[in-house]
């Protein structure tokens, strides 16, 4: 194992490529329930979004892609955890989430668990931590 040390101290912003900001915006404030961290202009006529849950430290940046890089049907990595994964899950096959027909329950240690998609095609997993 290795001792060394670092100054690292926290994550604070995972990002999405994303190609239609106003569109995904949308689905990560209306449909997740997330709220507005940043929505400013920057340069070359971008546009910086970050979102994240109430409270948290970490965000994620809706963010244009690099020149010439793609978008869309994405693993991202990026997990979001809930008190309530059942109702979680019904809230957001109501809400016209494109989400898992089921919650996968694979037993100790891995907790409840199911992947949905955002507008663009990228998966996002949602995670039961109590």
């Amino acid at each position: 194992m290795s001792t060394t040390k670092t100054r690292i101290n926290q994550i604070g912003t995972v990002c999405i490529p994303v190609s239609d900001q106003d569109k995904m915006l949308e689905f990560y404030v209306d449909k997740l329930g997330l709220e507005v961290r940043a929505d400013v202009p920057f340069g070359g006529g971008y546009r910086w979004i970050e979102v994240a849950p109430e409270g948290a430290v970490t965000t994620i940046a809706l963010a244009p892609p690099p020149e010439g890089k793609p978008t869309g049907n994405m693993e991202t990595g990026i997990t979001l955890q809930v008190d309530d994964i059942d109702a979680e899950h019904a809230e957001l096959q109501a809400r016209g989430v494109d989400i898992d027909a089921e919650v996968s329950r694979m037993g100790e240690p891995v907790p409840p668990l199911c992947w949905f998609r955002d507008p663009e095609g990228n998966t996002l997993m949602l995670v039961e931590v109590r």
